[in-house]
């Protein structure tokens, strides 16, 4: 059997971003909107500043008005859920997203439950999450949707396939699940208390790793032709004092078996901030009443 196809999410994104570009520019020519995306980030985490700063970076390319705001650590709640208010009445800001994590004396979901929900790109809300599960028009969770979009680039249609998701967090395992069932899947979802998981994974012809341990699926839990999503960013030391970042399948043990694999990185990391500027330009239509552009219907 040949190795797995490795599925790009690099040119994925670029190709879903220009899609963005070309939705903006309609909204703007035919409806005089542009939308705008307003980051707020609390604190001086370095991976949260480089996140915060590529997200400004894609949203300005798309041709969308950008909002940054940098908090210092020890802002407290009260001021972040002022912030909040002010950005939920602002006008000309459609998306806020508040960067994660927060310092320790903020509670993030009072942060998230503050958010306007016809707002919130990263769909954490509530009923962001009581819309998507019954069906409804839904701001959804950028990782899982951007999984979604990965897993079709190696099956066109997912119908009829079982699909098994190891993790069950809010932000990836539990929407997943729920798009992937309007796939017509049939879905289970796996975690640590799972009985026999290589087994469990073993069934899957679309099998997504999402639980934070890295190299946790070895190659004997994969289905031969199977397509593996990773989710997984793990940095670990190499031995030499230095770190590199991997998934939490085993990369070179999967891809003996798959049929396709997203790698790390270059998998599903460019895909969120893809599908967070789709978000954006959906939450600024659905604010407006307006049509979503024909570029971004299938997405």
């Amino acid at each position: 059997m040949s190795e797995a196809t490795i599925i790009d999410g690099k040119a994925l994104a670029a190709r879903v971003q220009e899609r963005v570009r070309a939705a903006v520019e309609e909204l703007r020519e035919r409806h005089g909107l542009v939308p705008g995306l307003a980051v707020v980030l609390v604190g001086d985490d370095p991976a949260s500043r480089v996140y915060v700063r590529n997200k400004g970076r894609r949203t300005v390319e798309a041709g969308m008005k950008s909002f940054e705001y940098h908090l210092p650590a020890d802002t407290t709640e009260e001021a972040l859920l002022e912030r909040i208010a002010r950005l939920n009445a602002a006008s000309e800001v459609h998306g806020i997203l508040v960067q994660l994590p927060l310092p320790e004396q903020i509670n993030p979901q009072r942060v998230i439950d503050a958010i306007d929900p016809d707002k919130d790109v990263d769909g954490f809300h509530v009923i962001n999450a009581g819309r998507l599960a019954v069906g409804r028009p839904a701001l959804v969770p950028c990782t899982p949707l951007g999984c979604v979009l990965l897993a079709r680039q190696a099956r066109a249609d997912l119908e009829g396939l079982e699909a098994v998701i190891i993790g069950r967090s809010n932000i990836v395992g539990k929407p997943l699940a729920q798009l992937l069932l309007r796939e017509n899947c049939t879905v289970t979802i796996a975690h640590s208390r799972t009985r026999d998981l290589p087994r469990v994974a073993h069934r899957a012809d679309v099998l997504v790793a999402a639980v934070g341990r890295p190299r946790l699926v070895r190659g004997d839990w994969i289905k031969p032709g199977a397509t593996v999503i990773d989710v997984g960013i793990n940095r670990v030391e190499t031995g030499d004092g230095k770190a590199r970042l991997v998934g939490d399948v085993a990369f070179d043990e999967a891809k003996a078996v798959a049929g396709a694999i997203t790698p790390v990185p270059g998998g599903v990391g460019p895909m969120t901030i893809a599908m967070l500027l789709t978000n954006a330009v959906k939450a600024a239509c659905m604010q407006r009443g307006i049509a979503l552009p024909r570029a971004l219907e299938d997405l």
